[in-house]
């Protein structure tokens, strides 16, 4: 078995047949197919590096099961106010120091309110000015919340769909799986670049994983970013005894997401404290070629930049420039 240059084919009309098919597939063969489809839009051996802050955590008014910000989930987590904007790109330019190319800012709302509006433009201006890609997750937006981040110049907006419309609502039922599908549409209208995936290990089965993936794949045009999370059992909340993914399990969805989305950057995100080393390195075989750097998410835990540095050293994987990042989103010729 050879890879053949040229022979993944973007496509927007994947069937759940078609993902069960694959991610069934012997796993040598899977992982061959995938690091092939890998290979022709990606260097295998980069990996892009963003930082996540959270600019206004807890008091979420929305009841999401694995989240610890919900106000209706039982955790310790306090509520806060928006972070100043200055304080926000402090810690951009130790991102950017840091090896950071992408700064994502996150706030616990079910959508952001108009008189927030300027200090996230601030925060987002700062951020380009800084010479980093912006990323920011706010929930549901209104098509003039839209404009007005386009016009600060937002690179990414993240809202992840967390997992298949048939398992959505024991998950969540403060909204509807559309009303994520319909802000995904709005925010690429306005010409913003979409980033969403979303989370294993919430009690869903296989299906629910492959359909997650396919109502990315089937979006108009794919996701330029799809992080896949590996839930992180927090206290008080619904799934704080949910059982662990499967790691060979978990590495066949890394694969199907390249094979079915070749040109996005498929990110490891949530959960790689609990990955191993080699884990990791499957999943970077399979078509994952994003993290979050930092040893902070939102509310959670993430690798030490040090463990990370170790880990790239010994596969030979090298953090991934802008000029990387934005050549993989160019048109093919």
């Amino acid at each position: 078995m050879n890879c053949v240059q040229n022979s993944s084919e973007i496509r927007t009309n994947w069937t759940r047949e078609e993902a069960e098919a694959l991610y069934n597939l012997p796993f040598n063969d899977l992982l061959f197919k995938a690091h092939c489809v890998h290979r022709e839009h990606f260097d295998p051996n980069e990996v892009q590096q963003s930082q996540l802050l959270s600019i206004k955590t807890g008091g979420c008014p929305e009841d999401c099961a694995y989240c610890s910000q919900s106000a209706r989930n039982n955790t310790e987590l306090s509520a806060s106010k928006m972070l100043e904007v200055q304080m926000v790109l402090e810690e951009a330019k130790k991102a950017k120091e840091s090896g950071a190319t992408r700064y994502c800012m996150g706030a616990a709302w079910r959508s952001p309110k108009d008189r927030d509006m300027r200090a996230i433009e601030m925060m987002v201006e700062g951020v380009k000015e800084l010479g980093m890609e912006s990323c920011m997750t706010l929930g549901m937006l209104t098509p003039e919340q839209i404009l007005r981040l386009k016009d600060a110049g937002l690179d990414y907006y993240n809202h992840n769909i967390d997992t298949s419309e048939r398992y959505y609502s024991e998950i969540i039922t403060t909204r509807k799986f559309s009303d994520r599908i319909d802000t995904l549409n709005l925010v690429k209208e306005a010409g913003i670049k979409v980033c969403s995936g979303g989370i294993v290990g919430m009690g869903e089965k296989d299906m629910d994983r492959l359909d997650m993936l396919v109502s990315l794949a089937t979006l108009d045009e794919h996701p330029d970013s799809v992080p896949i999370n590996m839930l992180i059992p927090i206290e008080g909340t619904p799934l704080q005894d949910a059982e662990p993914v499967d790691p060979i399990d978990f590495v066949r969805l890394i694969a199907v997401a390249r094979i079915m989305m070749p040109k996005s950057h498929v990110r490891l995100s949530a959960g790689r404290t609990e990955m191993s080393d080699e884990t990791q390195a499957m999943s970077f075989f399979a078509g994952a070629n994003s993290i979050f750097k930092g040893d902070t998410l939102l509310t959670t835990d993430n690798p030490e930049d040090s463990k990370d540095a170790a880990l790239f050293r010994r596969l030979g994987i090298r953090p991934m420039g802008l000029k990387s990042c934005a050549a993989a989103h160019e048109p093919a010729e």
